[in-house]
């Protein structure tokens, strides 16, 4: 019983020891930081949607992390992952079961004496405590890869939800700038007809030729023309919200989007500091995802390796057992038993071996997965950079040409009731002055666009004292 114990102790000694691997982060040549700012992690904002300052915004995104398909998905998939992930914990720790057992058996004559019944009662009743030695660490292994799983599901679920709540975010905003631009059509349109309504009357009085009253019925019906379609997408795009939204067909039909602050007053967040450090990467959650599939994968080596080594299994009975039912707890028929198993392989066909060279060949897919996604996440950062300056940029050269164009319609209707020029001149200034506000609503909404853009590259948003001087 002593040496039973002793080797039982040492063996638990022994279960420390892990065979594979032990995970490291792979080394990614990138910059510790960018320009002259800094951006501490625990300052990053994850409701960044509010720094729009629209509560039907930040509704309509809250109504989609609670409704999308695509979410719910993804929320299922962690609730597998975590069930798994305990199946795996639960795998190295002892195990309990119960077991009862009745049996009649009659036995030959030859194996019995005249004073033993023939047949003969057997009932049992025992509890059964069952243990792996994890020896090698592959029990350990198994949970540090159903841990690591977890850990990707839920990065994968963050995933999701981030692109969910930008795609609301730059739907919400392309919606508001559909509205703007049928608005901006609709005045024009009412601008035309007044203006084909004066050039007729003034025709059938004789004051005006028929090529300006031809003209002011041309741009008349370019302007209705635009119309349908403006209106097109922006029904078009509300429907995309709201299956983002994850509403029930009805609401397709039944239920508009709601809206908020128009696109031209919407505040666009403060800029990001001109460039910040790469340490914020580690925020993205399809880096977390990716890196945790690696972890995963790399913990799996450990699992293949153990498999070459033997396993061994100790199992412990106490109990009851006696012939008859009324004898069955009776203090001299107590009954217990300590085993152990071992088993280990010798000739296999190659099976392990295969397996461990499967394992480490996808530990080499998730490295070079992680240090692409890595990449990717880079050039995703550096490109919304871009867009962020490059959509400013436009939106301040736009602003300029429309303030100078509404100079240009007041100075060519001023001209033509003065009598120096013909209405044609008046026509092209608006029709140019027209496309430009059209223009100018593009920009806003491309301005907005690229600042969800940053939020996501970024893996979400800063809050507005993150940024602080070296």
């Amino acid at each position: 019983m002593r040496n039973t114990l002793l080797a039982a102790g040492l063996a638990a000694l022994l279960a420390g020891c892990s065979m594979g691997p032990d995970y490291q982060r792979p080394e990614i040549d990138m910059p510790q930081q960018w320009g002259s700012t800094v951006v501490v992690a625990s300052q990053v904002d994850p409701y960044w949607w509010r720094a729009y300052g629209d509560p039907v915004l930040s509704d309509l995104v809250e109504e989609a992390l609670a409704a999308n398909s695509d979410i719910a998905l993804a929320a299922a998939r962690v609730a597998e992952a975590r069930a798994l992930a305990g199946f795996a914990r639960a795998d190295r720790l002892p195990r309990l079961d119960a077991e009862a057992g009745a049996q009649r058996a009659r036995t030959s004559d030859d194996f019995t004496t005249p004073s033993t019944p023939n047949p003969v009662n057997s009932l049992r009743i025992a509890g059964v405590v069952s243990y792996e030695l994890d020896l090698w660490g592959r029990l350990a292994r198994a949970d540090e890869a159903a841990r690591a799983d977890l850990l990707a599901s839920q990065a994968a679920q963050d995933t999701v939800r981030l692109s969910v709540a930008a795609d609301v975010a730059s739907g919400y905003f392309n919606l508001r700038a559909l509205d703007h631009q049928v608005e901006i059509a609709e005045r024009t349109l009412k601008a035309r007809q007044d203006s084909y309504d004066l050039q007729r009357a003034q025709y059938d009085n004789g004051v005006v030729t028929e090529l300006a009253l031809r003209q002011a019925e041309s741009e008349l019906a370019a302007t209705r023309a635009q119309l349908p379609n403006l209106r097109q997408q922006r029904a078009i795009q509300r429907n995309a919200l709201s299956v983002l939204l994850g509403r029930a067909p009805r609401a397709l039909i039944q239920q508009d989007v709601a809206r908020g602050m128009a696109v031209d007053v919407l505040p666009v967040p403060p800029v990001v500091p001109d460039f910040m450090p790469s340490a914020i990467l580690d925020r993205r959650p399809d880096l977390q995802q990716a890196e945790q599939q690696l972890v995963a994968a790399n913990a799996q080596i450990g699992v293949a390796k153990a498999a070459f080594y033997p396993n061994i299994a100790l199992t412990g009975t106490l109990g009851q057992q006696s012939r008859e039912l009324g004898d069955l707890f009776n203090a001299g028929n107590g009954i217990w038993s300590l085993a152990s198993n071992l088993t280990s392989p010798i000739f296999d066909f190659g099976r392990n071996q295969s397996n461990l060279e499967a394992s480490e060949a996808r530990r080499q897919q998730a490295l070079i997965s992680y240090g692409q996604t890595v990449r990717v996440a880079f050039r995703e950062v550096l490109d919304a950079f871009e867009q962020q300056q490059g959509s400013t940029e436009r939106l301040t050269a736009i602003d300029g040409q429309v303030d100078a164009l509404r100079r240009t319609v007041e100075l060519a209707e001023d001209r033509y009731e003065g009598g120096y020029t013909s209405y044609i001149e008046v026509l092209d200034a608006q029709r140019t002055l027209f496309q430009a506000e059209l223009d100018q609503s593009e920009a806003l909404r491309d301005r907005l666009q690229a600042s969800v853009e940053l939020y996501k590259a970024l893996g979400g948003g800063w809050s507005a004292n993150a940024a602080a001087s070296r």
